[in-house]
């Protein structure tokens, strides 16, 4: 269910700010559920648990040096030479120093032995058969290369909260509290749609009049590099009654579409009058922006949000990178995070009254290393050019000159 009940028609607007966009996006967006999956199949995740720790962590008192370990009221009387008492490897329970001028050798990761508090390293010591001496001059601290019980966490301490993405560290936090089982958000499925007579798939005969369909094919990059995994791909020509019906088909079997193509004021801009007809009810058509102008978005009966993005390649992209993939993270609970900023390397000019979504590249080099330098494209249609750039920062509206130096919201593709 969204924010607000789906049974409250929306009241459409038009020529909205992106802000406003966003706004309205979140407000009609659904929130999706939640599944069991094993260990191994959450990597990539949004954890949908609490996660506390199964014990205390460190579980023992570690030892952090290859070495020895002595119990340092031996040092305090003066010893200097120890008798080598046993071996401690890690993965053993712990051994027990029998006397105080005894030692115990100790590996990495092992448990300190019972009796000992101080670890003198190997580097330090000399083996005589079974007698070890510390290096001459050589003080050691009590206490010394252990990691103690409980200094990182104690048991019972919550560990991760719901909402972060699954990655490594969480991982690796996952297995330490014993999560054989994590309950994550489960993935919406997803149709994406391009729209037009002019576009060809990829290895089918190309006519002098045609062109590649590749927005399709980069809008479910873009899902999958997110983790969407989820999603049918689909081709349509521009006829009424055949959008109507695979857009039906599709709507039932997924819970988010997501359309590029036919959203504009031309003779065979039919997208919004189809979904009119299939009772998608619009929230949003035109946002003031560069490219990308003539998006739309709406919502159907059954509450599923339907994204309709303006059929040239580069204003496909950003609009899917600004809104759609925002969108459907905190749709399944995807804690916020704060936008990524960067500093402008060069000076722009904008004219129009319009947010400017301007193709950058990060600088590498030694000159203003992390400044997004401006790689405009030739027109919303040279999605080539892109293939220079990381991402696209947002210049607001308001003003025609940005100057080097302005911090501003930077998005990766």
């Amino acid at each position: 269910m969204s924010k607000r009940m789906a049974t409250q028609a929306p009241e459409a607007t038009y020529r909205i700010d992106v802000a406003e966009a966003v706004r309205l996006i979140d407000e009609f967006m659904p929130t999706y559920g939640s599944q069991p999956v094993s260990l191994e199949d959450a990597a990539g995740c949004i954890l949908r648990q609490t996660v506390t720790a199964e014990r205390d962590q460190p579980p023992y008192d570690r030892v952090t040096m290859d070495g020895i370990a002595i119990d340092s009221a031996a040092l305090a009387e003066g010893l200097r030479e120890f008798t080598l008492a046993g071996n401690q490897a890690a993965g053993q329970a712990a051994l027990r120093l029998p006397a105080t001028n005894a030692c115990i050798e100790i590996m990495t990761g092992a448990v300190l032995p019972i009796g000992t508090d101080t670890v003198i390293p190997v580097e330090r010591i000399e083996h005589q058969a079974d007698r070890v001496k510390l290096e001459a001059g050589y003080e050691a601290v009590p206490g010394q290369f252990i990691h103690a019980r409980g200094s990182d966490h104690a048991k019972g301490l919550p560990l991760l909260d719901p909402g972060v993405r699954i990655r490594a560290p969480e991982m690796a936090i996952l297995t330490a509290a014993g999560s054989a089982t994590v309950t994550v958000a489960a993935w919406p499925k997803l149709a994406v749609i391009s729209t037009g007579d002019e576009l060809v798939e990829v290895g089918k005969p190309l006519e002098a009049h045609q062109i590649r369909s590749s927005n399709d094919h980069a809008i479910k990059a873009a899902l999958r590099a997110r983790g969407f995994q989820h999603c049918i791909r689909a081709h349509l020509p521009d006829e009424p009654q055949r959008l109507i019906q695979r857009i039906g088909e599709l709507h039932e079997e997924t819970d988010v579409l997501i359309l590029s193509g036919g959203v504009s004021m031309g003779k065979y801009d039919y997208v919004p009058g189809v979904l009119e007809k299939l009772g998608v009810q619009l929230v949003f058509h035109k946002v003031l922006q560069r490219p990308g102008l003539p998006m739309w978005f709406g919502i159907s009966q059954s509450g599923k949000p339907v994204f309709a993005l303006p059929g040239n390649p580069v204003s496909t992209l950003v609009c899917v990178i600004r809104y759609v993939l925002p969108a459907l993270l905190q749709a399944m609970g995807l804690r916020a995070e704060a936008v990524e900023h960067v500093v402008l390397g060069d000076a722009v000019e904008f004219k129009p009254d319009l947010s400017w979504f301007l193709p950058v590249k990060l600088d590498s080099g030694a000159g203003n290393p992390g400044a997004a330098l401006p790689r405009p494209t030739n027109t919303s249609g040279d999605f080539i050019s892109l293939g220079d750039s990381d991402g696209f920062v947002e210049l607001q509206r308001g003003q025609d000159r940005y100057a080097a130096g302005l911090y501003v919201p930077f998005y990766r593709w």
